[in-house]
């Protein structure tokens, strides 16, 4: 079997964690009898600069073509530049979904001993879709005026406004995603992560969607959270908790806060999946400071790596190369510095033990 990939390095980091991750799948490919074509291809800052977009035509169309893509993280400019790449990725493939696992592997330093949780993020709508009014301009002050005058509340005049789209389609789409995957992993109980109690219409909506969903699945637990709740319940007792669904914004704090449980973001795998689609990355971002010192973690990108090949239908490989990963790690002699500061390697070093560890010749 063969496959052709689309490979994007990213930003800072990106390029060593994403070719650690790549190193690694062709090691896979190799033990277990598969091709792997990687496709590479430009987007964030060092793509801007060159071919004038941060996320040229040319780069989705490969995506779009070979349906699956694994990427480094990208620098998103905070407060001003321009917008994320990994969102606009997302929407302009309908990306709808972002699952982000949170599981505890022995070897990495936690006050946690048994952590092992699915963040299901809705990934298109809420207030990450984009729709934002900036401060001074007509657009925001005509939206003002219209919202003063279609609910009686008072805007100050020097507000800048952000819209929150949550929609039937949407929460539905995800919900069953959510429950869809707690079926096919044997997974217990999804819960519903909302602040439907305040937002009555927009979190409110997403958990009727989601409540209606869930009677289709009476073999699986339900069960829905206040986000504020959500996280203190996951910082005091992680392990009631499974498959957690949420809309854009809820999703992307708590996996972070999920990612803390179990050891930090350097360890944190996602994947962006919709209906053609799927792309693989680490949660964490380009951490530029550290970029070309051969020091960045590469787990997280490898993990990423896992997934994808889980996607693509090669199970075998992805549980070696993930029981390579843990065992690494668990053995600690050969990991970055964040994982063992008393005796650690660089980047490279790390990967050519997990491909050594999977029986490959690195």
């Amino acid at each position: 079997m063969a496959y052709k990939i689309t490979l994007i390095h990213g930003d800072g980091i990106g390029p060593e964690v994403s070719r650690a991750a790549q190193m690694c799948v062709d090691a896979a490919s190799e033990r277990f009898g598969f091709d792997v074509d990687w496709e590479e291809m430009p987007a964030g800052e060092e793509a801007g600069k060159r071919y004038g977009s941060v996320l040229p035509e040319e780069t989705l169309k490969s995506v779009r073509e070979n349906k699956v893509a694994l990427k480094g993280p990208i620098t998103t400019p905070i407060g001003s530049g321009f917008r994320s790449v990994n969102v606009d990725l997302r929407q302009k493939l309908d990306l709808f979904a972002n699952v982000r696992p949170a599981k505890l592997i022995p070897g990495v330093e936690s006050r946690y001993s048994d952590v092992d949780l699915i963040v299901i993020r809705e990934n298109t709508e809420d207030l990450y879709a984009g729709i934002e009014f900036d401060e001074g301009t007509k657009a925001t002050s005509d939206l003002i005026s219209f919202a003063e005058k279609n609910t009686g509340k008072r805007i100050r005049k020097d507000s800048a406004i952000s819209l929150k789209p949550i929609s039937i389609f949407g929460s539905r789409r995800i919900a069953k995603f959510a429950f869809d995957y707690a079926k096919a992993n044997k997974r217990k109980k999804v819960t519903a992560v909302h602040k439907a109690n305040i937002m009555k219409y927009s979190d409110g909506l997403f958990l009727k969607s989601v409540q209606d969903v869930a009677k289709k699945y009476p073999s699986i637990g339900f069960e829905d959270r206040i986000v504020d709740n959500m996280c203190m319940q996951l910082v005091i007792k992680p392990e009631l908790y499974d498959v957690l669904v949420c809309p854009n914004l809820y999703g992307d704090i708590v996996s972070d806060l999920c990612s803390g449980l179990v050891g930090g973001l350097g360890v944190a795998p996602s994947a962006n999946i919709g209906e053609k689609y799927a792309v693989f990355e680490p949660i964490h971002g380009s951490a530029p400071k550290h970029a070309g010192k051969d020091e960045a973690n590469p787990t997280a990108c490898i993990l990423s790596a896992v997934m994808m090949l889980e996607y693509i239908g090669e199970k075998k490989a992805a549980a070696a190369l993930e029981k390579a990963v843990v065992e690494v790690i668990r053995k600690g002699k050969k990991v970055t510095y964040d994982l063992n500061q008393r005796r650690h390697v660089g980047t490279g070093e790390m990967t050519k033990e997990i491909v050594r560890e999977m029986g490959g010749s690195a």
